[in-house]
């Protein structure tokens, strides 16, 4: 749209506007040149008059019909009221076919096709009307015309065409393209067709079809673009004759004859069939590609990537049907394509892509400066930091001794997975002087177990003190006392006990040698939050009778780490 406006003297003289891709630049021309648009570009001329009689006061270009000057003038020069604008174009419809005209105003408008009256809205309103006709527009140029006249009041015109693009209702076929060529790259292989640019308005794109000779064109397009032009690199390097055409379609799905064939005649460059069949399998040597042998190939030729979607880069070739790649890194996932190459060195399309890994099959080193010192919550176990790149975690393990004293077997128990990033871990248990041994083993992020690989580790031997309470817990009680180490405190609980009316806790204090009252409760549950941390508590309960009575205490103990 391109709304008027007033100009002074000295630039009142005529002005073309033109075009330059969808922009609209205005030029000086002449007072004397006639006003030239470049179409789909509307000629608007600007009239004193609502006859559109005489000499137009105004004569520009307007890329669109949607004006609103509301009470004022359209242009220098014209009046408020009693004024007439009309627009004008002459264009190619293409095949032409179902369109809408949609017009609204305030006052009266008019719309014309080739001349004829298509749409009329002529009276003086106080607001907007609106009409919308469907029409069938015949293939070629046509021209539209747009008379508006503004009488009294606020001045607005709105006026699109557009081709109705439903398939229940357009069944107009586009027309055929024109231009059409075709060139061969001999080099690459390749086969460029181009063809003009369509006029249809409602064109949704071009389908590209492609036979061989004596073959007829397939239903389905080889492809399908909105360009102009299109490169086939898959046309086979068979020394053949191939003809390719151009249809259009537009948005309704409809589509026009094709062009006339165009021929070209590949290069003989045929090169074996792709590899088919690969596998991989990690060896203790590298990693094993291998694949199904190809008719005609003398050899073989090898691509690796670190992606599926990367770049393919060749690692080695070989006249067998499967390569080793000993340049693979181990726990590295690799991509693998492999052609086929014949005597004359023809290669073919790379296969499809298999990936694989080699196995990480190396074990850390052993963990070495392991030392356990007994405390009064277990043991705190101590080792030098492992130097395996891939090291992921230390496993702490605990075992009995079996034997004799000339010859003495440590039974190890399931460990304590750690980071990798510490060198102590602090045991818990209920030291009662066992002796026991330890190991440390290294894992990296393969799991491959320095002790389970070598089955050789450095194995310390401690004993555990002794903090059995020196006071011994007499037997028969009817309490079940299970005691928990648990973030800083100690849990006791343990199940109801028939006809109890309560339950009394004693904690041994080492000090005074004694088993001490330390809470009556009535629940079956208790927690010590007294409980001092770094070393280990033992605990009696004992049940509570209405006659004032107590039972034999039930006992148990729990080790709190620092």
């Amino acid at each position: 749209m391109n709304p008027a406006r007033g100009t002074t003297a000295a630039v009142s003289s005529a002005l073309a506007l033109a075009t330059a891709g969808a922009l609209l630049t205005a030029v000086a021309a002449p007072a004397s040149a006639a006003t030239t648009c470049t179409s789909p570009v509307y000629k608007r001329q600007f009239f004193t008059n609502t006859t559109f009689s005489g000499t137009p006061k105004k004569t520009d270009c307007d890329s669109a019909i949607d004006q609103n000057w509301g009470s004022g003038a359209p242009a220098s020069g014209l009046p408020t009221n009693n004024f007439g604008v009309r627009w004008s174009v002459t264009r190619d419809f293409g095949s032409g076919g179902p369109f809408a005209l949609a017009a609204s105003a305030q006052d009266g408008i008019r719309v014309y096709v080739d001349g004829v009256r298509k749409i009329d809205l002529w009276k003086n309103v106080s607001s907007t009307v609106s009409k919308t006709v469907n029409l069938t527009i015949p293939s070629g140029k046509h021209t539209l015309r747009v008379d508006y006249v503004n009488w009294t009041g606020s001045a607005t015109v709105k006026f699109t065409y557009a081709p109705r693009t439903s398939s229940t209702v357009d069944e107009v076929k586009p027309l055929v393209p024109t231009g059409t060529a075709v060139t061969y790259d001999q080099t690459a292989g390749t086969a460029k067709l181009t063809w003009s640019k369509s006029k249809e308005m409602d064109l949704a794109g071009y389908r590209v079809y492609r036979r061989l000779k004596g073959t007829s064109f397939g239903s389905k397009a080889l492809a399908t673009t909105t360009s102009t032009s299109y490169t086939d690199t898959t046309v086979p390097v068979t020394g053949d004759t191939y003809y390719y055409e151009v249809r259009a379609y537009d948005k309704a799905g409809n589509e026009s004859a094709g062009t006339t064939d165009q021929a070209v005649t590949t290069v003989d460059r045929t090169a074996p069939a792709a590899p088919t069949g690969l596998s991989t399998d990690s060896g203790t040597s590298g990693l094993r590609t291998a694949w199904s042998a190809v008719t005609g190939a003398a050899s073989y030729r090898v691509y690796r990537a670190d992606s599926a979607s990367g770049s393919f880069t060749k690692v080695g070739s070989t006249d067998q049907v499967s390569y080793l790649d000993t340049s693979a890194v181990e726990q590295v996932t690799y991509y693998y394509r492999v052609t086929a190459l014949d005597a004359a060195g023809n290669e073919s399309t790379r296969s499809a892509a298999v990936s694989g890994e080699r196995e990480d099959l190396t074990p850390p080193s052993a963990v070495t400066g392991v030392t356990v010192t007994p405390t009064e919550y277990g043991f705190e176990v101590h080792w030098d930091a492992n130097p395996t790149p891939d090291l992921a975690r230390y496993v702490v393990r605990r075992g009995e001794l079996w034997g004799d004293e000339e010859e003495k077997v440590c039974s190890l128990s399931p460990g304590y997975y750690l980071s990798a990033d510490t060198t102590s871990y602090a045991y818990t248990t209920v030291p009662d002087g066992e002796e026991s041994c330890f190991i440390v083993d290294a894992v990296d992020d393969a799991w491959n177990s320095s002790f389970e690989w070598t089955r050789e580790a450095q194995v310390v031997v401690a004993t555990e003190l002794d903090m059995t309470p020196s006071v011994a817990t007499p037997e028969g009680s009817p309490v079940e006392l299970t005691a928990t180490a648990d973030e800083g405190h100690v849990a006791l609980d343990w199940e109801p006990v028939a006809d109890a009316t309560g339950y009394q806790v004693y904690r041994w204090n080492p000090g005074t040698k004694a088993y001490e009252k330390l809470a009556a409760v009535s629940e079956t549950a208790y927690t010590d939050t007294t409980a001092t941390q770094g070393t280990t508590h033992y605990y009696w309960v004992t049940a509570l009778y209405a006659d004032g009575t107590e039972s034999a205490p039930g006992a148990d103990g729990a080790a709190l780490r620092p």
